[in-house]
């Protein structure tokens, strides 16, 4: 028998048990699909952070307080770090320094109001975040040094408060009952799927934070720091002029810091790690429906083996033999696992372009990545389900002995 003849015949026998059949290949056509659009969610969700992530920039380094838990009395962070930091002869290969104060607010307008982030920043931290404004203006050192009461207000905030977010520079609102007049609506980034939404957020000038907002230990404290290497190839000497200077003030020993510097390639480093782990942890669970769809496969067989059992019998008295039997129903098994994959792959896909869409219509920059791959290897996976689970009963019939097959009722 040649494959051409078991195939036509693998399909001539399927066709006999319509609904037994479909049912078989529903399993493994859930199995596919999920194993496609899991995989091709994972690498979305992997895709849309490290975006987020590399575009903030390539030169960025963060400071934050606490380091070593052996050091005794840990010093904060202060403006006066930043100005050390930022002084071009202590350390040449440092561009710009962001010090930040960070929160949360109640912020209200009329009848309306809503909690979210506050940030209390400088001027410079606009070019370090590529924050853009739609309307208004960013915040300067005009309203730093005269700790004015003014607010940036993101697209989310501004919808909550407003209806809209044009029209409302000039606005008066209240942050934490205080009056503040909005002098600029943020450009909106999307997100909020996989952390803090950064339309969901206001800006005030540092100083007017620290003066009002935000209380810490000590007046000039502040949470953490932005810093900007001259180049993505200077981020190393940066972090290492960035140490010196701080050991330098706080007193400190090498490798008994108070404080954590953490690069933007580290933090990309990580998210992608976990984003990874996370997608084959998707994978894996997607792929145990390919396993019970093909153990629905062995079912099904082993059924049409009892209910074919003389015609087995028949075939073998008329000359065929053990090989011909058995590549007949792996063909049938086959099949049954081709058509439930080339389904699935349809299915898949259209489950990523429907959560594509969903994320897009919520504000989320969210794209699911539908590699070749991932289809390669969903298609060569149930096909393998399907070979694997049919050569018990493919055997089984193949053994029968053709005088006992002809008796069987």
């Amino acid at each position: 028998m040649t494959l051409y003849q078991a195939f036509f015949e693998a399909i001539e026998s399927l066709a006999g048990n319509k609904l037994r059949s479909a049912l078989t290949i529903l399993g493994i056509v859930i199995g596919v699909g999920a194993v496609i659009a899991m995989l091709s969610i994972g690498r979305g969700a992997e895709a849309s952070i490290t975006g987020s992530i590399q575009g903030i920039g390539t030169n960025l380094l963060f400071v934050f307080p606490g380091g070593d838990e052996t050091v005794r009395n840990p010093q904060p962070l202060t403006l006066a770090d930043a100005d050390a930091i930022a002084e071009p002869f202590a350390a040449p290969s440092v561009a710009e320094v962001a010090p930040l104060l960070q929160g949360s607010a109640e912020v209200t307008f009329g009848g309306a109001s809503t909690n979210t982030q506050l940030s209390g920043v400088t001027p410079n931290y606009a070019v370090m975040r590529n924050y853009t404004v739609t309307e208004g203006e960013f915040i300067n050192e005009g309203h730093l040094l005269g700790r004015s009461s003014v607010v940036i207000l993101g697209p989310d905030v501004a919808e909550a408060l407003f209806g809209r977010t044009e029209a409302v520079v000039g606005e008066t609102v209240r942050v934490e009952g205080q009056p503040f007049r909005v002098i600029g609506v943020l450009e909106a980034k999307g997100g909020g799927g996989f952390g803090p939404s950064e339309d969901d957020q206001i800006l005030v000038p540092l100083s007017t934070a620290q003066a009002r907002l935000i209380r810490r230990s000590t007046t000039d404290r502040v949470d953490m720091m932005m810093v900007s290497a001259i180049s993505a190839e200077s981020v190393a000497t940066a972090q290492d002029e960035i140490s010196a200077i701080l050991r330098n003030r706080h007193h400190t020993e090498i490798g008994l810091d108070d404080f954590t510097i953490g690069t933007q390639q580290e933090f990309l480093d990580v998210f992608s790690s976990i984003t990874g782990v996370l997608t084959i942890f998707l994978g894996g669970i997607a792929g145990i429906s390919l396993l019970v769809g093909g153990i629905g496969i062995m079912n099904i067989m082993l059924v049409s083996v009892t209910e074919r059992t003389r015609e087995i019998g028949l075939r073998k008295a008329l000359g065929a033999r053990r090989a011909d039997i058995l590549i007949q129903f792996l063909t049938e098994s086959s099949v049954l696992s081709l058509i439930g994959g080339i389904i699935g792959i349809i299915l898949g896909w259209a489950i990523s372009v429907l959560v594509g869409q969903i994320a897009a219509a919520s504000g989320t920059v969210f794209v699911p990545v539908i590699g070749g791959d991932a289809v390669v290897l969903a298609t060569v996976f149930s096909a393998a389900v399907g070979l694997f689970f049919g050569i018990y009963p493919a055997n089984r019939a193949a053994r029968l002995e053709p005088v006992e097959a002809l008796r069987h009722e």
